[in-house]
C-alpha cells in the first residue's frame, strides 16, 4: 500500500514571511492536495535568541489570507503535536545520545576563544573552508581527543558543551532532488555541525530530521538555500537507522531580484518600490513599518496566481488559475532549477486580471467601502456602477475610489494642459446650450444625454471633437476617463449641469 503524501512548511518565527516563504508554502500545499496528502506547519523555534514577539501570528494570518490552511499546525493541532520545537524539546536529545553511542556524534567542549583561534591558523594557512571538521577535530577539546574519563568529569561537573554530528572523512552522500536530479557531495568537505546546542536545544539539522521522521513527512520541499544543509540530514537519516523511510527532497529555486543578480531582499522592494511581505509588519523592537501585499491592494487569488508562476511553468502556458486549477495543474517536475526573477509589473497585471474578472456587485461593496473611510456617503447601487465603468481602468481596489473621485466629487481643479488646449469660447457656448437642455429631460441617461449634445452640436455646425475634451474637463477635471454618456447618466442632470457651470465660472477662457 503506498504510504499517505505528508509535506510540511517550517517556518522560523524570526521575523516577517518572506515572500519566497509564501511561494515555499503554497508549493508545499499544491503538491499535497494535488496527491491526496496532507500540508503540515511546524514552527521550528529552536533559536530562543532569534525569536521575534508577534513573529508566529504573523505566519499564521499571512497563511490565510493567502487562503492556504494547514491540515496540521500549532493553531490547529493533530495526530503529531506539539508542532512547535521549542514544546518538543524533551524529544530530541535522546536521539543526539543515540548518535553519540554509536559513535556517529560527540560531545564539544571547546570554548568561543578556542574555536576563533582555530579558525585564525587555518586562515593562516590559508585554508579556504576554516571549519571543524574530519581534521580540525582531532587537534580541538571534544570526547573524540579526551579520554573518557575526563570527558565524564567534564559532564558531572557542569561544563558547557554542544553535539556535533561526527562526519565521515572520505565519503561520497549521494541525495536525488526531485528538482535537481542526482546531487553528489563528498564529505571532507562538509562541516561537523552542531547538533545540540549548550542550552540543550537541538539545532535546525538534528531537529527537522528528527521531527520530519516522527511525523511521517514524505516529502521535504523546500528553498535551494537549504540544499547545502541536504547532505548532512542524509548522514543523519543514515545514522539514526532511518533511511529506509527517508523522505525526497525537492530543492525550490530561488527568486531573484528584479535584474536577476541574486535572492530577492527587503532592500531591492524599499528600492525598488515593492513590497517583499504579504502583510504589513511593524518591527516590535523599532517600531518600523514594511509594507504588505495584502495593505498595498492586492487580492489574494491574484497574489498566489502571480507566486506560483515563478518558477513553475503551467503545462499548456495557461497563466490564469484558481488554487482549484493550481492545485490539479501542478507538478515537482514542471519546477525550474534556475532562480525565477521577481517582476512586479507581471504581479500588478495579474491583479487587474482578477480585478477586472470580478462581479460587479463584489467591486461595488469593495469601493462602498473605500468610500466610508473616506467619509464619502454613497449607495451600493451608485458604487456598483461606478465600478463597473473602473475595473478595466485600476489594478487595486483602492483605485476604484482613487482614481474615480469626480464621479461622487465635483472636481476643486482642473488639468492645465486640456484647459489651455480645449477650453475654448465655441466649447462653452456649446456647453452652455446643452447644460439648459438636459433639466428639462425627466429621465436623464446615457441615451437621451448623447442625443442631446449631438443636437447641439448641430445646431451649432460643429464637431464633437470639438467639445468633448472640454464637457470632461467640466465634468472631472481631468482629460481622460470612462465613457462620457455613462458618466453623465451616474451623476444626473443637476450635477451635471451644476459641474458645467462651476467650470465656466473659475476656468480661464482660450484666447
Amino acid at each position: 500500500m503506498q504510504q499517505k503524501v505528508r509535506v510540511r512548511f517550517a517556518p522560523s518565527p524570526t521575523g516577517p514571511l518572506h515572500i519566497g516563504g509564501v511561494r515555499t508554502a503554497l508549493f508545499n500545499y499544491l503538491f499535497a492536495k494535488k496527491n491526496g496528502g496532507d500540508f503540515i506547519v511546524r514552527i521550528e523555534d529552536t533559536d530562543q535568541n532569534r525569536f521575534v514577539e508577534g513573529a508566529e501570528s504573523y505566519i499564521k494570518e499571512a497563511l490565510e489570507w493567502c487562503g492556504i490552511f494547514p491540515d496540521e499546525s500549532p493553531w490547529k493541532g493533530g495526530e503529531f503535536a506539539p508542532y512547535r520545537q521549542s514544546e518538543r524539546k524533551e524529544m530530541y536529545g535522546k536521539y543526539a545520545q543515540q548518535l553519540v553511542d554509536g559513535g556517529k556524534a560527540y560531545y564539544a567542549f571547546d570554548t568561543p576563544a578556542e574555536l576563533e583561534a582555530m579558525r585564525e591558523k587555518l586562515k593562516e594557512a590559508k585554508v579556504a573552508n576554516q571549519q571543524y571538521n574530519a581534521i580540525t577535530r582531532n587537534t580541538m577539546k571534544n570526547s573524540l581527543t579526551l579520554s573518557e574519563e575526563e570527558v565524564q568529569q567534564r559532564i558531572e561537573r557542569g561544563d558547557t558543551y554542544v553535539v556535533r554530528l561526527k562526519v565521515p572523512q572520505k565519503d561520497e552522500i549521494r541525495l536525488n532532488d526531485m528538482v535537481r536530479g542526482w546531487v553528489k557531495v563528498l564529505s571532507f568537505t562538509l562541516e561537523d555541525k552542531i547538533l545540540l546546542k549548550s542550552d540543550g536545544m537541538p539545532t535546525y539539522h538534528l531537529a527537522n530530521v528528527v521531527d520530519d521522521h516522527l511525523m511521517g513527512t514524505t516529502h521535504v520541499i523546500r528553498g535551494e538555500e537549504w540544499l547545502p544543509s541536504a547532505p548532512l540530514h542524509v548522514l543523519l537519516y543514515q545514522f539514526l537507522g532511518w533511511e529506509d523511510t527517508m523522505p525526497q527532497f525537492a530543492h525550490l529555486p530561488l527568486l531573484l531580484k528584479p535584474s536577476g543578480n541574486g535572492k530577492l531582499s527587503k532592500r531591492d522592494g524599499d528600492k525598488l518600490g515593492f513590497a517583499v511581505f504579504p502583510l504589513e509588519w511593524k518591527d516590535p523592537s523599532t517600531g518600523d513599518i514594511s509594507r504588505g501585499y495584502r495593505e498595498d491592494g492586492y487580492l489574494p487569488d491574484a497574489f498566489i496566481n502571480f507566486l506560483a508562476l515563478l518558477g513553475w511553468s503551467s503545462p499548456n502556458e495557461q497563466e490564469i488559475f484558481s488554487l482549484e486549477e493550481l492545485t490539479a495543474a501542478f507538478s515537482i517536475e514542471k519546477v525550474s532549477k534556475s532562480g525565477a526573477k521577481f517582476d512586479i509589473e507581471k504581479a500588478r497585471w495579474f491583479n487587474q486580471q482578477y480585478l477586472k474578472n470580478k462581479p460587479d456587485a463584489q467591486l461595488g461593496e469593495m469601493l462602498l467601502k473605500e468610500l466610508k473611510n473616506a467619509g464619502v456617503a454613497s449607495t451600493i447601487e451608485k458604487a456598483t456602477q461606478v465600478a463597473n465603468q473602473m475595473k478595466e481602468r485600476v489594478t487595486h481596489p483602492y483605485e476604484l475610489w482613487t482614481e474615480a473621485k469626480y464621479f461622487f466629487i465635483a472636481p476643486s481643479s482642473y488639468d492645465e494642459k486640456t484647459t489651455k488646449k480645449k477650453w475654448t469660447q465655441e466649447a462653452v457656448s456649446i456647453l452652455e446650450s446643452f447644460q439648459k437642455k438636459i433639466l428639462n429631460v425627466a429621465d436623464f441617461n446615457a441615451a437621451n444625454a448623447k442625443q442631446i449634445l449631438e443636437s447641439t452640436l448641430e445646431a451649432q455646425e460643429t464637431s464633437i471633437g470639438r467639445v468633448m475634451p472640454a464637457l470632461r474637463l467640466a465634468l472631472t477635471g481631468i482629460g481622460g476617463g470612462p465613457d462620457l454618456m455613462i458618466l453623465m447618466e451616474i451623476l444626473g442632470a443637476e450635477e451635471v449641469s451644476s459641474r458645467i457651470g462651476k467650470a465656466i465660472a473659475e476656468l480661464p477662457m482660450k484666447a
